[in-house]
């Protein structure tokens, strides 16, 4: 099937179109064909292997950083004003002094991502250079992985990446089975088999009949569906059908498997898993786009306020000539009109530093420093691993303070990707952790048995090993004996080691603590089970062995032991095993019936250090989170409970009941209103089934089942759909109601307190992250650990990788990396509540200084003439926003805290506050604004109203003198209205305060100096006019009183809001002591409450285990290796040593 493009939400259903045609060992086929993909522009259809993830090279870097950075309107606007400031006659100031510190922004940010792109640059160097074997010729040869082509086959070796999607020729193992692990695709740990066909299994045995194999596959174009594969293979006038199970994709690493070749389907960008890797993209955070508004607000606003005072000064210029006729003279070459022309420039140029350059190099400074403050943290510094927590990104600390759902992967990021046995109790006895029992060092206890094996397990309970070895309970024994004996476990040597691979990490587990026990599984052949009891080897014949699927939930043995008794063995879940023990269930098979119970297990998947304490204070700070993962719905669901994500008193919605509460909505809806409008998610979250009528409520569905519900085009192995039986769909291919169902859904599960999804690709995880984003504007973060959560992590708002044991994938996409899930709270509710807190408040205080101080320019303006003439000294108009006022503000988006860190874990319900956008909003703006003018005027005017008639006791009653009156008052009203906006002081903060005094004093000295006067009379233009001004008392008392009037509304609001938030806290303190402890995490069947259905505990094998391979002999080795093919080293040449990769 051709694929869809990714945006597309709502194809139509296409029939599958076998297009895709691969012929072995015959490149110059492939290069033949090419595609169209930009305008008339071509390249190969058949892609190769290199990838490139980088945004950048040599040539694009400049031309394509420009164009990104120029996306913020505010250097669009700085780049205005200084093509404005070119032109002399409407110039106030030159041009390039402005260009400077624009340069300077410019050249920063550019820097940043050109060292972010050359990270991404080694890491696709590292990864193209890994050495492979190439079958060139005759024979294999090592290349790098940007050599291998469509059609070549590749030969692996044990423990390799596989390089590209193949398809499986033959490998070492007996019938060509090839055993893999595929953590990095959808993150379960677990070992898969895949099997070659028989014909190539017996026919490509030697690297002669590899070089001379031609076969044809026709199959799929690329696609992003992981789990599917359909196509033939064409070889000496046969055709085989091809699915998945003979597909190895790329990133699939080779276990317990010599040898395998494989011929190259897919390769580079064409592999499933890179096209499920998301392009990079540039991330902006909520108020870097609210910040654009603005700006263009702003310019609107200083447009019109230019545009009416060039009016008004085109009217007063008439007015004066008609009054003053004889200045006509000065007037001769110019009218009114194009006076209003040249001043409607000027002002627009006066006025453009209300929005001055300083604040968003400032900007990017606080960012770093705020970042610095992420890295140096030591509470989030895994001190096992030596890793530290890691700011990769720099622009989006504030957004970290705005979180509102968290998507997460559950294995390595939730758990620790260790199976443990806990805990067992047999003939009524519990065993294990928490009985009192337990010691890691029995003494006497004299076990030698657990030396040849290599993975040992952390359980050993001292009353449990005494009584295995005493062997005097019956009972006991054939619970041990169960554990050795039914199970898929293979088993191989390694010199005097064994080593167990399972088909599922719990199935290991138990295998494990069995022979921590004495009860050791040595090793199995097609219809015998060898193990050792308490160091006497016995060997069990196999009769049967039924194997686990999802249906069944159980596994089962019948064997025969060496008296020649027939015994059944069954293990599984609770549910299916309690209704066996007395009477035949009506589906159940002959044997397994009327068993006896022997005892219970409990496994636990270990959950990383704090997780349900960190879920549970995200909870409390109104953040939502999402597990998405690729294991099975049982085990997601067990780790949801133990990590208190799910509680027993939710209403848990399957993929049933989420069909009927869509259907009820759509009928309901469609009843109400025929436009086929949705409803709001408040009516859609009381939708729910009869039987049930709970509050809280948790979503549960699969990948399939998503894709039912999304309609994304995908190829579903179901006929009929559930979107086909919905009302709003019955019209196919409406992309409105498509839309409808979307936004019904998105609403349905974002009224739920928890969402699980089991079983979804790494699309299926950004196309949920996209669904949130669209639907319900949040803010969204993703968390993952392996390459299976790339396409989340860069999908998302904010993207967090965990340095876990699935490589570092994550880690190089992300825009934080932490060591470990429970970092988290203290990313989001401490550094990313302070970094939110800070530019705020940042923000608020520079828009007030910059309106507060330069606004006195248009009140001059109405007493000027209406001329474009400065109030202000030119200097400091250019020092005021640098110097004069920025080290107090600056200091404030440094170090500003409302509490402490203790206090932010405390009280997470203060996070909320980020989440509602409540520091810096347009109403804060506007608050802003207002208080900003409202200082300006009260500057203005009372020192105008002081000047007017009064020349003081000196001769002080000029312009000067009043410009530097006006300039003072609205200074020090500034820095007032910082310091009591300012609630954490430190010694930095008062020596900001005190900088600013100092180089106020400093540089009007300075620059107002009678010897700086005579040398550029044009440039320091103000002699002596700060001197003269300040040492008037009746000039200080005009600051004063300027300074008082513009204080006490300010003090009387913030003595306000100080009272009331001691009250709130005060009310949350009570709160917080009233609430019940949370009970401790335990391993434990949890029943929901008014549920139908008794949920289990109870998580083997992801997929079907390894029963049937065991039972037709396919995995077990013969006698005799295959000659040639399974031994390269042995032929008479020897290959040479794999190249090490590149740095």
């Amino acid at each position: 099937m051709a694929e869809q493009e990714p945006g597309c939400l709502h194809g139509k259903k296409q029939l599958p179109a076998f297009t895709w045609e691969v012929r072995a060992n015959d490149r110059s086929y492939h290069r033949q064909f090419k595609k169209r993909f930009a305008f008339c522009l071509s390249k190969q259809k058949y892609a190769g292997n290199a990838i490139k993830t980088a945004k950048y090279n040599v040539f694009t870097f400049l031309p394509l950083n420009l164009y990104e950075q120029f996306h913020r309107m505010a250097n669009i606007y700085f780049v205005f004003v200084i093509f404005l400031q070119a032109f002399p006659a409407i110039s106030t100031l030159p041009w390039y002094p402005l260009l400077f510190p624009l340069s300077c922004l410019l050249v920063i940010r550019g820097v940043r991502d050109l060292i972010d792109d050359i990270g991404r640059h080694q890491s696709d160097r590292n990864i193209n250079s890994r050495p492979c074997e190439i079958l060139c010729g005759k024979r294999f040869r090592w290349r790098k992985w940007r050599d291998i082509c469509v059609g070549d086959i590749v030969r692996l070796r044990k423990e390799s990446l596989v390089p590209a999607d193949m398809l499986l020729l033959c490998s070492s193992e007996p019938s060509s089975l090839c055993y893999v692990e595929t953590t990095d695709i959808d993150g379960e740990t677990n070992l898969k088999f895949r099997q070659a066909l028989l014909v190539t299994h017996q026919e490509l045995v030697r690297e002669e009949s590899m070089a001379a194999f031609d076969g044809r596959v026709t199959c799929e174009e690329p696609n992003s569906r992981m789990h599917s594969f359909t196509g033939t293979l064409a070889w000496r006038g046969q055709t085989y059908p091809l699915d998945s199970e003979r597909i190895l994709l790329r990133g699939c690493r080779l276990r317990n498997t010599d040898l395998c070749y494989g011929l190259v389907i897919y390769a580079g960008f064409d592999s499933k898993i890179m096209r499920n890797c998301g392009k990079i993209k540039r991330k902006k955070t909520k108020l870097d786009r609210m910040m654009d508004r603005l700006v263009i607000i702003i310019f609107v606003v200083l447009l019109v306020m230019s545009l009416c005072l060039a009016i008004a000064s085109g009217f007063w210029a008439k007015m004066f000539q008609e009054k003053h006729s004889y200045l006509s003279a000065f007037y001769k070459h110019t009218t009114p009109a194009q006076q209003a022309f040249f001043n409607f420039w000027g002002f627009t140029i006066l006025l453009s530093i209300i929005i001055p350059m300083s604040m968003y190099i400032m900007f990017e400074f606080i960012y770093l420093v705020n970042s610095c403050f992420i890295n140096w943290d030591l509470e989030m510094y895994y001190a096992a691993k030596d890793i530290p927590a890691q700011a990769r990104s720099t622009s989006l600390n504030d957004q970290l303070g705005q979180i509102e759902y968290i998507f997460s992967d559950k294995t390595g990021t939730l758990t620790q990707n260790m199976m443990s046995f806990k805990k067992c109790c047999v003939n009524g006895a519990v065993y294990g952790t928490g009985t009192g029992h337990e010691d890691k060092h029995p003494r006497g206890s004299g076990v030698t048995w657990t030396q040849n094996v290599q993975k040992k397990s952390d359980f050993c309970d001292v009353t449990l090993l005494e009584a295995a070895q005493r062997d005097k309970d019956p009972v006991l024994r054939e619970f041990l004996r169960l554990l050795a004996l039914c199970h898929t476990v293979m088993v191989e040597e390694k010199g005097d080691q064994l080593v167990y691979q399972a088909a599922s990490p719990d199935e290991e587990a138990l295998v494990l603590a069995a022979r921590n026990l004495g009860y050791i599984f040595l090793a199995r052949t097609q219809d015998t089970i060898t193990i050792s009891e308490l160091g006497k080897k016995r060997v069990y014949k196999v009769l049967a062995m039924l194997d686990f699927n999802s249906d069944r939930k159980r596994m089962s043995v019948l064997v025969r032991d060496p008296q020649g008794t027939i015994r059944l063995y069954t293990k599984g879940a609770d549910t299916v095993i309690l209704e066996r023990l007395q009477s035949r269930g009506p589906n159940e098979t002959f044997t397994e019936r009327a068993l006896d119970l022997l005892g219970a297990t409990a496994i636990e998947d270990k959950l990383q250090d704090g997780v349900p304490e960190t879920i549970q204070l995200l909870k409390l700070g109104n953040i939502k989170v999402w597990v998405l993962t690729g294991d099975k719905q049982e085990t997601a669901v067990n780790i949801g409970y133990a990590c208190k994500l799910l509680t027993d008193d939710m209403e848990i919605l399957e993929e049933k009941e989420v069909s009927e509460i869509l259907e009820a909505h759509w009928v309901s809806n469609n009843n109400s209103s025929g436009n086929g409008e949705a409803q709001s998610s408040s009516s859609l979250s009381q939708q729910r089934p009869k039987a049930s009528q709970h509050k809280k409520r948790a979503l549960i569905i699969s990948g399939d089942f998503l894709d039912k519900i999304l309609h994304t085009g995908e190829v579903l192995k179901e006929e009929r759909r559930l979107w086909q039986r919905l009302p709003c769909c019955r019209a196919a291919g409406s992309e409105l109601q498509g839309s409808l169902v979307e936004k019904a859904f998105v609403d349905l599960a974002t009224s739920c307190q928890a969402v699980i999804c089991c079983r979804v690709t790494p699309k299926q995880k950004a196309l949920m992250v996209q669904l949130v984003k669209k639907h319900k504007k949040a803010i969204t973060l993703a968390i993952g650990d392996g390459a299976n959560d790339v396409n989340m992590i860069k999908t998302a708002d904010i993207g967090v990788g965990i340095n876990g044991l699935e490589g570092a994938q994550a880690v190089q996409c992300s825009d934080y990396a932490l060591a470990q899930f429970s970092y988290l709270q203290r990313l989001l509710l401490v550094h990313g509540r302070w970094a939110y807190l800070r530019i705020c408040k940042f923000l608020r205080c520079f828009f007030y200084k910059t309106f507060a101080g330069l606004m006195a320019q248009v009140w001059f303006a109405f007493h000027s003439g209406f001329t474009a003439q400065p109030l202000y000294e030119g200097w400091f108009l250019a020092l005021y926003n640098i110097f004069y006022t920025a080290y107090p503000v600056l200091s404030m988006g440094l170090l500003e805290q409302d509490v402490s860190a203790k206090k932010s874990l405390e009280f997470p319900e203060l996070y909320v506050v980020g989440q509602q956008d409540e520091l810096f909003n347009y109403r804060v703006f506007g608050i802003t604004l207002l208080h900003g003018v409202s200082t300006s005027l009260a500057s203005f005017y009372i020192a105008f109203w002081a000047f007017r008639d009064h020349v003081g006791s000196k001769v002080v009653g000029d312009y000067e003198s009043f410009a530097v009156t006006v300039a003072t008052s609205a200074l020090l009203s500034v820095l007032m209205e910082i310091i009591l906006d300012t609630k954490f002081w430190t010694v930095l903060s008062f020596a900001m305060v005190a900088a600013s005094l100092l180089l106020f004093c400093l540089f009007s000295f300075l620059t107002q100096s009678i010897g700086a006067f005579r040398i550029a009379p044009a440039i320091f233009c103000f002699p002596d006019a700060t001197r003269n001004a300040l040492t008037d008392p009746y000039v200080l008392l005009v600051v004063l009183l300027s300074l008082v009037v513009n204080t006490i509304p300010s003090l009387t609001i913030h003595l306000y809001h100080t009272m009331a938030g001691k009250t709130t806290i005060q009310q949350k303190t009570r709160l917080k002591a009233k609430q019940a402890p949370e009970p401790s995490v335990e391993l434990r069947a949890h029943v929901p409450r008014g549920s139908f259905h008794r949920r289990s505990s109870y998580a083997f094998s992801h997929q079907e285990g390894y029963a049937g391979l065991i039972t037709r002999g396919d995995s077990l080795r013969a006698g005799a290796a295959r000659p040639g093919l399974l031994h390269p080293e042995m032929q008479t040449r020897a290959l040479p040593s794999p190249p090490s990769p590149s740095p």
